[in-house]
């Protein structure tokens, strides 16, 4: 059956066999996205030893690799050794498979090649929600010079500017320039993910002359240092740069902030997940892996310039370009009595800054969104909606009859709610209402 993994403290050995198990040492190593090993998972470790009671000590051992020890306040005994190697998504990924890393650092999902090649592998299957789980939000964000004058560029206008349909900023009501393009290199997780849903869903292939870029910091100077560049940032490195709107179809726009990005209206977010092995970690690991996910790490990630994991309340009235854009669209086949009803039951209501996102015309939940189901089922469990109606509210795209669409969005409501109920056992349900929402 392979490998079985026990924890030592419950463990009695007697023999010639036998390990030390008090001078047990915990070994983990975590490997890929630069942008997750450079500051957040080591501000993590830190806060965590700190807040432990383990004295820490970096060792740099190459311009990649990095380690951890941590030691007992009390006694001075080593209790583990955590090694980072930071390079790229990709690399993590081919390192797991190796057996050479055994938590993926990641700024995208794993891809069907990775999850195919995992099987074969025989390290599991990557698809499987418990092997992978969100500790931090980001967000892919366009960035210009402060001489730059665009505002803003619709998904589809990206996508024509990387492929180099668009290559010249007059198109854009700008001056007859040449557009610089840049980009971090093809196997960081952005740029792999920048492809995938900004230039595949419009069908462009992008365009060979781009300037890549081995860092963010790079990438992100470089696009504030000249007028005519433009580039893709994480949120968290914008630096001196000036990211640009993403304008929406319907007339909306959206900025990144901190609150956006929780809510995902700004449409291109990017989880930070660790990816995890098949077989049972050392319990230190175990406890450090739950902290990065609890409440009292979530200044740790603010401070680290990511965005946290903590709900936030969203006043209705702070929603007000929404619900204009909402009533707008809607079309002839909703009539102005459920727009009314619409009203009348979100007054006096907050929109929580989860959003629950759904794989296009279903209801199976995306990467995100099955996170998200974690995260309020441990609210609900620690009672943190006592006394107070949570509501689940559907809602759908614009396409097609408005009878079809509420239909789907009454689904994926129902579903959401069947998740989050399925991860909170000892929550208590009668607090809980479905309603059923305008598509």
């Amino acid at each position: 059956y392979g490998v079985l993994t026990l924890d030592g403290s419950g463990v009695i050995c007697d023999g010639p066999g036998c390990p030390d198990l008090t001078a047990f040492v915990a070994e983990v190593t975590f490997s890929g996205s630069r942008t997750m090993g450079e500051v957040l998972m080591p501000a993590l470790v830190e806060a965590f030893a700190a807040r432990s009671g383990y004295i820490v000590e970096r060792q740099v051992t190459s311009d990649t690799d990095f380690l951890y020890r941590l030691s007992d306040e009390s006694s001075g005994a080593e209790a583990a050794r955590i090694g980072f190697r930071v390079t790229s998504t990709s690399e993590g990924f081919a390192d797991l498979l190796a057996n050479e890393a055994d938590i993926v650092l990641s700024t995208r999902p794993a891809t069907q090649q990775e999850i195919a090649l995992a099987r074969e592998a025989g390290t599991g299957d990557l698809n499987n929600p418990r092997r992978s789980r969100i500790v931090a939000l980001d967000a892919m964000v366009s960035v210009v010079a402060a001489a730059n004058k665009l505002d803003g560029l619709t998904i589809q206008g990206l996508a024509r500017v990387f492929s180099g349909e668009i290559d010249n900023w007059v198109a854009l009501g700008g001056p007859d320039a040449p557009i610089a393009l840049h980009l971090r290199d093809a196997n960081s997780g952005i740029a792999q993910d920048f492809v995938k849903r900004v230039l595949v869903p419009h069908v462009k292939e992008r365009t060979e002359a781009i300037t890549r870029h081995p860092s963010k910091a790079d990438l992100a100077e470089a696009g504030a240092a000249d007028p005519a560049a433009i580039g893709i940032v994480p949120f968290s490195a914008i630096g001196n740069a000036v990211p640009l709107k993403i304008k929406g179809p319907c007339g909306m726009t959206s900025t990144a902030r901190a609150r956006t990005i929780k809510t995902e209206d700004y449409p291109l977010t990017l989880p930070l997940f660790l990816y995890t092995p098949a077989r049972r970690l050392p319990v230190l690991v175990r406890e450090f892996l739950a902290y990065a996910r609890s409440p009292a790490a979530q200044p740790v990630v603010g401070r680290a310039g990511f965005v946290d994991l903590l709900l936030e309340d969203v006043a209705v009235p702070e929603q007000g370009e929404r619900l204009l854009n909402a009533i707008e669209a809607a079309g002839g086949e909703v009539p102005l009595t459920e727009l009314q009803r619409m009203a009348r039951r979100m007054r006096g209501t907050e929109r929580l800054s989860l959003s629950f996102r759904f794989q296009p015309g279903g209801t199976q939940l995306d990467a995100q969104s099955r996170s998200n189901v974690d995260i309020l089922a441990g609210h609900l469990e620690r009672g943190q909606f006592d006394g107070r109606p949570l509501v689940f509210v559907g809602f759908s795209d614009g396409d097609g009859p408005a009878a079809a669409n509420q239909r789907l969005a009454t689904r994926r409501a129902e579903a959401v709610m069947r998740e989050v109920l399925r991860a909170a056992p000892a929550a208590d349900r009668d607090r809980l209402l479905a309603l059923t929402p305008a598509g």
